[in-house]
């Protein structure tokens, strides 16, 4: 299990599977490098790096939960890439990935060869954060796998035909089976973070503009509550060049082994080499 540890003393989990061209995976608020999984097939040809941000899965949790930050999140990324003895990478960001990795590209632009946003971008709809909080540093009320499959297919109404063989593989990658019930698999403690970060919301723009200069790609979910069309266009009319796919039966966020998802990534990834 391959760790290193932060300039702060914490250690984080991360995977390095492959060669060739480093794509850096960033995961969702509340979740893993598993959030990759279904992709990881399709991308073999390339040297796939994921990593738990601090208090999430198997890395060390904060015993200073403040520092549940994006900025700490992008020192942590730019210690990764240094203990690795990487100079540059493509990152494709996946919700919160995608918020760190235009704070990366604002800070640490010489690091990036490009980056794919997965289902966020720099204005974030309210019904999306209002839906996160509901939920956000708490164990489900399913006691089992089964139960939580089931569950969240019913929150989840917006992703239309995905199997229950998907939505089990889902739970069973992100929570944590006791005797006690289903655990998340993150620090509780986020929640607080989250709600005293950010009041007022900054304005995200500049951080978006400071993509300019490298492949860029944004895949949006046809149904999110997170990134509206609206500001996909906005995004699109600021880069002309960026490629845009809009995945049907989706919200927030893509699985990205949808066809129209893996069809954005593979173009995206051309231009990067």
């Amino acid at each position: 299990m391959a760790r290193f540890i932060t300039s702060d003393g914490l250690s984080l989990h991360y995977t390095d599977e492959g060669s060739g061209l480093p794509i850096l995976c960033l995961a969702g608020l509340t979740r893993t490098g598993a959030d990759f999984d279904y992709l990881a097939p399709h991308l073999s040809d390339h040297r796939l790096i994921r990593m738990d941000y601090r208090g999430r899965g198997r890395s060390d949790f904060d015993k200073n939960w403040q520092n549940y930050t994006l900025p700490v999140e992008c020192r942590d990324v730019l210690e990764l890439l240094a203990h690795l003895g990487l100079d540059k990478v493509a990152i494709i960001g996946t919700s919160r990935g995608g918020l760190n990795a235009m704070g990366l590209a604002m800070v640490a632009h010489d690091h990036l060869l490009g980056v794919a946003l997965n289902d966020v971008g720099p204005e974030l709809d309210a019904k999306g954060i209002e839906f996160i909080m509901g939920y956000l540093g708490r164990n489900p009320a399913a006691k089992t796998y089964e139960e939580a499959a089931a569950a969240m297919a019913r929150a989840f109404p917006e992703f239309r035909g995905v199997p229950e063989s998907r939505w089990l593989e889902e739970v069973q990658r992100h929570y944590t089976a006791t005797e006690d019930g289903l655990k998340i698999t993150y620090d509780p403690h986020l929640r607080d973070a989250i709600a005293t970060a950010g009041q007022p919301t900054p304005d995200l723009w500049p951080f978006f503009d400071a993509l300019q200069g490298m492949p860029l790609a944004a895949i949006r979910g046809a149904n999110s509550t997170l990134l509206s069309r609206e500001t996909l266009m906005q995004m699109q009319a600021r880069r002309p060049d960026m490629i845009t796919a809009e995945v049907p039966d989706r919200g927030h966020v893509p699985f990205l082994d949808e066809p129209e998802a893996l069809a954005a990534l593979h173009e995206w990834i051309g231009q990067l080499q």
